[in-house]
């Protein structure tokens, strides 16, 4: 038996060697590669957290300890080691675990994590409980490099290091360059302030001077005169400058020596952040030349590395390719993104115009309010985004371009459902709080060339703030392109039938087809319309099309109350009399995980649900 299939939590972990631990790394390394190569999955990161997860599962215990994950991409090893190895085979599946940690799973996932920055920020809330309710556990934040070009994690921190609450920060710095003291004294000090006796003796003259009388205020004392002598010789980092005891940067791979830095950072009692260097994609040549390929990975080939499933244009794709050109005859399209120019379709784009391109981070309201600034300067942002972190830059879009009726572009990429990340990730609220904007053009393409149609139109034509919202992935059955400006038809009929009417938009046409072909074969033929455009709604166009004699049913990839139906119907009655308005949704809930097509049978969004739903409201 492998020690992997022995280790099922901190009790565990030790009772191993250190020996037996490192033995561990090395296969839990092999079973990640073979498991995400069959499922798909966040890798790279994970690989390059392996011995940081085992040590903090050695150090701290997860079953009563708080660990907060940044994201959580990285949290394969945590639930390796808490007892969820057998789950992996169904690892982002429907049914099966989620790929971020999740507290329904298991007591071991402190909190949710799909969003970047935040984790600080949690930690101390469950900090400051735990001395509220006097309790006594440890609270552990686990932020990335890339998490920290959020202006969010240094709110966090900077309200942590005044605290005083016992809680240990841990930074991975996997890519970012973090700037770092220089000079001997400095490589020395940092060297010293990581040792055992340095922390010991320091631990030591606390408890001591806590005893004598007046001794608190001579510790304190004695504390500003370290920090400003400190200072004046040498550069500080801007975590002590917040408060924090800066332990590191250190070795991320050096197994023994995390577990007994880790082990400092705990008995110290103070807010403690520990610098940990770590390299994504360790152990595996192909994630390790690649890291931002296998951040998240389909399924692929262990031994070549190769992705198994064909490769297809995307919307992503086509956004780039059609950018780039558009770039290339006006000088004033500039692209913004947040740490994501690969997953939105930049890189082509970023390679061409270097200083046309501005990767953010994950501050996305830092994105949003940048744009608002050049485009008032007379250039034309086009920001591209995926639905669930735009989220983030709500009041920047309402305050920074709304109001100003500013020529900003928002390329929402990964609306509506997005298969195994889940609901965090999930693109089901952006037409809900984009309508809420005066002035806000939302677009809604079906296919790659309405798509560039639109973009074209938004960059060359368009005069204020527009948002073009599409999905994960490629096109479906439909083609063509019915966009022409706003002075061109904003409703598309692409079936009709006197028994019911069928209004959507976006990618969720071919469902709804899909049920119209089901309810044909069953004697009720429907007309289908599909929305152009679901901010200034096409009102007279759609009423046209409708009529007292026949229901409408509305069918929509959003969270009830966030979508258009309950306008639509508000304006139909006014104009059809008689007219019954009926619609489909995702439900008032959070989506779970799972392949696309068992989250719309789930929902009750795949074209047998809706055929269904339909049939029962032409029977009413």
């Amino acid at each position: 038996m492998s020690i992997l299939e022995k280790v099922n939590g901190h009790e565990d972990l030790l009772s191993l060697t250190d020996q037996e631990r490192l033995q561990l790394c090395g296969e839990i390394r092999a079973f990640l590669i073979d498991s995400v190569s069959r499922t798909g999955g966040h890798l790279a990161g994970n690989l390059g957290a392996v011995e940081l997860s085992v040590a903090i599962e050695t150090v701290f215990n997860t079953r009563k300890d708080r660990l907060v994950f940044d994201v959580g991409h990285q949290s394969y090893v945590h639930k390796l080691l808490t007892g969820r190895r057998a789950d992996f085979a169904h690892l982002r599946q429907y049914g099966g675990i989620s790929g971020f940690p999740k507290p329904s799973e298991s007591e071991t996932d402190a909190f949710v994590a799909g969003h970047a920055s935040n984790s600080v920020s949690i930690a101390l809330g469950m900090a400051r409980a735990r001395t509220l309710q006097g309790q006594d556990y440890q609270v552990v934040a686990l932020i990335g490099d890339g998490a920290c070009t959020g202006g969010m994690a240094y709110e966090g921190m900077n309200n942590a290091g005044v605290s005083g609450e016992p809680m240990v920060i841990i930074l991975n710095d996997n890519e970012m360059s973090i700037g770092r003291n220089v000079g001997g004294v400095s490589r020395h000090l940092s060297r010293l302030r990581s040792s055992e006796n340095y922390l010991e003796a320091k631990k030591i003259y606390r408890r001591v001077m806590k005893k004598l009388p007046g001794g608190k205020a001579i510790y304190e004392l004695s504390s500003r005169v370290k920090n400003r002598f400190k200072r004046f010789f040498l550069k500080t980092t801007i975590f002590e400058d917040m408060g924090l005891t800066y332990l590191g940067p250190v070795d991320g791979h050096d197994l023994p020596g995390l577990i007994t830095l880790l082990g400092m950072a705990r008995d110290l009692r103070e807010p403690v952040l520990v610098h940990v260097i770590t390299k994504k994609g360790k152990g595996y040549p192909y994630a390790e030349q690649d890291p931002a390929k296998f951040h998240g990975i389909g399924k692929f080939d262990p031994e070549t590395g190769k992705k198994l499933a064909p490769k297809v244009i995307t919307y992503s794709d086509s956004f780039g390719q059609c950018l780039t050109e558009l770039a290339e005859k006006d000088a004033r399209i500039c692209a913004i993104t947040a740490a994501m120019p690969g997953g939105t379709g930049l890189l082509e784009f970023q390679k061409r115009f270097p200083k046309r391109t501005f990767d953010v981070g994950i501050a996305e309201e830092h994105a949003i309010s940048m744009a608002g600034g050049l485009a008032k300067q007379g250039m034309i942002p086009v920001v591209a985004l995926y639905s669930t972190f735009l989220q983030r830059g709500y009041d920047q879009i309402m305050e920074d371009i709304g109001l100003l009726g500013l020529h900003v572009v928002l390329a929402i990429d990964r609306a509506g459902l997005v298969g195994d990340d889940g609901p965090t990730h999930h693109g089901v609220f952006d037409v809900g709080f984009l309508r809420q904007v005066p002035g806000m053009r939302i677009l809604t393409p079906a296919s790659l060339a309405e798509q560039q149609d639109m973009l074209r139109w938004a960059t060359e034509e368009y005069d204020g703030p527009v948002a073009i919202r599409y999905p994960r992935g490629g096109e479906g059955s439909y083609t063509g392109s019915h966009w022409h400006g706003l002075e061109g038809a904003l409703v598309a009929c692409h079936r009709q039938g006197e028994d019911v009417t069928l209004i959507t938009y976006g990618s969720l046409l071919d469902n709804v087809l899909g049920a119209a072909e089901i309810l044909a074969q069953q004697g009720v033929n429907a007309t289908v319309l599909r929305l152009l455009t679901v901010s200034d709604l096409p009102m007279e166009e759609i009423a046209q099309e409708v009529a007292p004699s026949r229901p409408v049913i509305v069918a929509e990839e959003v969270c009830r109350g966030s979508g258009i139906r309950e306008e639509l119907a508000m304006e139909l009655v006014r104009r059809c009399p008689g007219c019954r308005v009926d619609g489909i949704d995702l439900g008032r809930r959070f989506v779970p995980h799972g392949a696309q097509n068992a989250l719309y049978a789930h929902c009750g969004l795949d074209s047998a649900s809706i055929a269904a739903f339909v049939k029962e409201a032409v029977a009413r």
